[in-house]
């Protein structure tokens, strides 16, 4: 009786190779740093005496520089810290406005003017490092124009990343997009989860690859153990993810801080070209990585992008629908199930209900996105 349901086409076998694979990063990655304490629930990781130079590179950005600075300055945090604003060739009132700051704050709020960048020079890291050089302290956090930081306790929780592994030299954070109407907003912060799950409980786990530039950390003798970004200073992306992999290659120390009152917030892309062109610069600083690490990332989207393929060859035929049922549904709960976790961790709501459709439609998306830098690898830095 059984006999009408068993798979009769190998591309139920692969479907079920794929399953195993996702399953097995749930459940070694992703499910126990979901599990993982909250880090301010220990008394061990303070005190918080070291000054931090806040760096701020900023084009253009007049207006979310009125919401992030006052907020910056607000920050509670015991030991002296600076602001160091980098005006990258901006044309609007930017510069006015940080004069106006530093004459009211002189002591909190440092001004770097680029007037220009060097021909072959990628623009941001080529003003972060002038930035850096102007900081005055040895610990160094960063964070973008458009975000704002989700509590005043932002800066000290993740100068407290520094007290782990014994001392750290970089801090990765999480950064968050806003939530909005609408199901590219579902996505991209369906994106946005997704790959913090992994390049999060990777470090976790001891195998950094990446961090983003929204939120993260690094003392000044890490900056100049990796010679700045000379090894990729003519790449337009990668001024946090490479700069992590030359870390690592230099044999920094990496910790976490997931405490959502260290998190970031920006606004996401208002539209699907907009998200594209910003997903392509991101993805395109992937062929830099280190061998381990693109087998470590490429292994698990390619396992699910595997897994939507199979489905659709599959569907074709009516002998493989009732094996294919089951096995979408047990994966579609699992898979649902950790990612539910993960976003609570992370105070990042997840629609389950919705997830299915955000998963296959993300994985399609990166499929598309990979094709599109394979045939065109032309970017433009805003």
């Amino acid at each position: 009786m059984l006999l009408p349901y068993l798979p009769t086409s190998p591309f139920f076998w692969l479907l079920l190779a794929c399953v195993l694979v996702q399953l097995v990063y749930a459940a070694y990655f992703f499910w126990p740093f979901a599990r993982r304490p909250v880090e301010a629930a220990s008394n061990e990781l303070g005190p918080d005496s070291e000054p931090v130079s806040i760096v701020v590179c900023a084009r253009n950005e007049l207006d979310n520089l009125r919401n992030l600075l006052p907020l910056l300055l607000k920050q509670d945090y015991p030991a002296p810290f600076e602001i160091v604003l980098i005006d990258d060739r901006s044309h609007d009132d930017t510069y006015l406005y940080a004069q106006q700051l530093a004459q009211y704050y002189p002591e909190k709020f440092r001004l770097v003017t680029v007037d220009r960048t060097p021909d072959g020079f990628a623009p941001k890291k080529y003003a972060l490092t002038l930035g850096i050089k102007a900081a005055r302290f040895p610990r160094l956090l960063f964070t973008d124009a458009d975000c704002i930081p989700a509590t005043n306790q932002w800066l000290r929780l993740m100068q407290r990343g520094f007290a782990q592994k014994n001392g750290a030299d970089l801090v990765l954070g999480f950064s968050a997009y806003t939530e909005a109407p609408g199901f590219l907003n579902q996505l991209i912060r369906y994106e946005t989860l997704l790959t913090a799950a992994q390049y999060l409980s990777f470090a976790w786990r001891g195998w950094p690859y990446m961090g983003v530039g929204r939120n993260l950390a690094y003392t000044r003798a890490c900056f100049n153990a990796t010679k700045g970004f000379a090894s990729h200073i003519r790449q337009l992306s990668g001024d946090d993810d490479l700069l992590v992999q030359d870390a690592v290659h230099q044999h920094q120390r990496v910790a976490v801080v997931a405490e959502p009152s260290a998190h970031t917030f920006s606004e996401p892309a208002a539209t699907w070209p907009a998200w594209w062109r910003q997903k392509r610069r991101h993805l395109s600083a992937g062929r830099a990585y280190r061998l381990g690490d693109r087998l470590r990332i490429g292994t698990f989207v390619f396992a699910n992008m595997l897994f939507y393929l199979a489905t659709v060859l599959l569907l074709i035929s009516p002998n493989n629908w009732v094996p294919l049922a089951v096995v979408w549904v047990l994966r579609t709960l699992f898979v649902s199930a950790v990612y539910a976790r993960v976003g609570r961790r992370l105070h990042q709501p997840v629609s389950v209900g919705l997830l299915p459709v955000l998963d296959a439609v993300y994985f399609f998306q990166y499929l598309a996105l990979g094709i599109s830098l394979f045939l065109n690898r032309t970017l433009r830095w805003k």
